[in-house]
């Protein structure tokens, strides 16, 4: 799995492995029943501490892209359930970029424009 992290961006790299993980779930990279790389073996191949990907690991588990067990490890789980979370959490990151893009004078148009592109994608 190729992981490409920015180590001076002020994303956690936890929060960087999240969302590229997320990202290869919605992009069809990982399927639903695919096993992700053990915690050590992640960790190992992007040179990182082994906590940063457990902290990934657990975020993920807790948002219900992936489940965990000690004979599986970490196993891609759609989290098509969860969709009355997720669309509550868009709100409320839409509800900051809107407010953003509005004062960088974007109109309405071009937002909704730039978001058609993303989801497109």
């Amino acid at each position: 799995m190729i992981m490409k992290l920015d180590f001076a961006s002020s994303v956690p790299i936890y929060q960087q492995i999240r969302d590229q993980i997320v990202q290869a779930v919605a992009d069809g990279i990982f399927m639903d029943g695919d096993r992700l790389p053990t915690i050590r073996a992640l960790a190992q191949e992007v040179g990182i501490n082994t906590m940063t990907v457990n902290k990934a690991y657990q975020l993920l588990k807790q948002e219900g892209y992936i489940i965990t067990d000690r004979r599986n490890g970490a196993v891609v789980q759609c989290a098509s359930g969860k969709k009355k979370a997720v669309e509550k959490k868009i709100k409320k990151e839409l509800e900051v970029l809107t407010a953003e893009a509005k004062t960088a004078g974007i109109s309405q148009e071009e937002f909704l424009q730039l978001c058609r592109e993303i989801y497109g994608r």
